[in-house]
């Protein structure tokens, strides 16, 4: 019988996951579930070496893994992004990999306007203002109605984050690939939407043509009241650029829920000493909703797979 191990918990209960997965692979592969999540190489070795399939979600999957996984014949990622999995070595090992896109457009946008209002509205702030028995003075925010907000990459995170702006009132520039015709957004070049933007949203994949996509060039673009959101991947943007430009005062301010490398962050990250950053611990794909979709696509994935029509393939 072929061998699934789940190399890791997926943030709902234990017994929840197994129920839908029993479903799934319907008496067709015997089932392991770690409940615990390790990103040591031989620890993976370990419980990878003899699967069929694996699920996982964002930690680093490699050759130096995959090598020694002679079964593996199926990578079920638990996440939207999938470049910390050797896709060239799945390849060259034919190995299908499938990844669970949807589960969490609606906690990400949700994120990114919890992170523009905090920053537009000084409300960390304004918090410790009160708790020292302070007022509001010096901490008068702005609204976002009549605002420029941008949205770069428009995918369905994007998308709906430029819904959401619409509706806060905004006017909405968008900048993708290709064309993409949406309610409410002009699409125009990427340095366009530098240029007149008043927050800037990131919501693009990491890819060789998207690393530092923002650079110290193109952060010298924006207004100096501008605010910029990556909810997307750390690479996308030139951390050490952007900090400067923060510093400087040549852009207002960063919310920030990815670095280069995965949580803990060390706390000397140039973004976390900067000026007027407000950090999250790639926080914004996680809320009790979108954990339970998660389950429900890696399930589908298995099924279809196991049914010979392997979806969401990447």
């Amino acid at each position: 019988m072929k061998k699934l191990v789940i190399l890791e918990p997926l943030g709902i209960p234990q017994d929840k996951l197994l129920s839908l997965v029993e479903e799934a692979v319907a008496g067709r592969m015997e089932v392991t579930a770690w409940d615990t999540r390790s990103e040591n190489p031989e620890e993976l070795i370990r419980r990878s070496r003899e699967a069929d399939a694996v699920v996982l979600s964002n930690f680093p999957y490699r050759r130096e893994v995959l090598e020694h996984c002679p079964n593996l014949k199926y990578i079920d990622v638990a996440f939207t992004g999938v470049d910390h999995v050797d896709l060239d070595c799945c390849r060259e090992q034919g190995i299908t990999v499938s990844n669970c896109a949807g589960y969490s457009t609606v906690a990400v946008a949700d994120l990114v306007f919890g992170l523009v209002l905090s920053l537009a509205r000084n409300i960390p702030q304004c918090d410790a203002a009160v708790r020292r028995s302070g007022t509001k003075n010096g901490l008068v925010g702005f609204e976002l109605e009549g605002k420029t907000f941008g949205v770069v990459g428009l995918g369905a995170i994007g998308s709906r984050v430029a819904a959401l702006a619409n509706a806060f009132g905004c006017k909405v520039l968008g900048y993708n690939r290709s064309e993409k015709h949406l309610p409410g957004v002009e699409q125009v070049d990427l340095d366009t939407l530098l240029d007149q933007s008043d927050i800037v949203s990131l919501h693009v994949p990491a890819t060789a043509d998207t690393h530092h996509l923002i650079d110290a060039a193109r952060i010298a673009k924006m207004k100096p009241t501008a605010l910029l959101i990556n909810t997307a991947r750390g690479g996308v943007v030139d951390s050490a650029a952007l900090a400067d430009a923060l510093n400087a005062g040549r852009i207002a301010g960063a919310g920030i829920d990815v670095f280069e490398t995965e949580p803990p962050i060390d706390p000397n990250h140039p973004l976390l000493t900067a000026k007027n950053v407000l950090a999250t611990p790639h926080a914004a794909f996680a809320t009790a909703q979108s954990m339970e979709k998660r389950a429900v696509l890696v399930c589908e994935n298995l099924k279809a797979w196991l049914d010979g029509h392997p979806i969401h393939v990447v």
